[in-house]
């Protein structure tokens, strides 16, 4: 259900973008979204088409890019995209992910 709070304060920053830009209507929205967020892509749609009807952003298309998770060793720096839940460094195998 975060989902809709999430939609919400994506719909205010579009709104105060398209007024900072005097727009007239929004055609799209790109949102980079980190794997491993909760977001579930079709319920901020279906929100989003909810709560801006009757907005310079209804109808707007959005457009979801994922990123991939990419850690650092605190102790000797490596870094690497986990594939599991094991985060322990591949290369001096410390457990000081960030």
């Amino acid at each position: 259900m975060h989902e809709l709070a999430v939609t919400e304060n994506i719909l205010d920053i579009v709104r105060r973008h398209a007024e900072a830009a005097q727009a007239k209507r929004v055609l799209s929205i790109h949102l980079v979204i980190g794997e491993l967020s909760s977001i579930v892509d079709d319920c901020i749609q279906f929100y989003f088409d909810y709560l801006s009807r009757d907005s310079v952003a209804e109808g707007a298309k959005l457009v979801f890019e994922r990123l991939l998770v990419e850690v650092e060793c605190g102790t000797c720096g490596y870094r690497w995209q986990p594939t599991d839940a094991d985060w322990s460094c591949p290369s001096c195998h410390a457990m000081h992910a960030r």
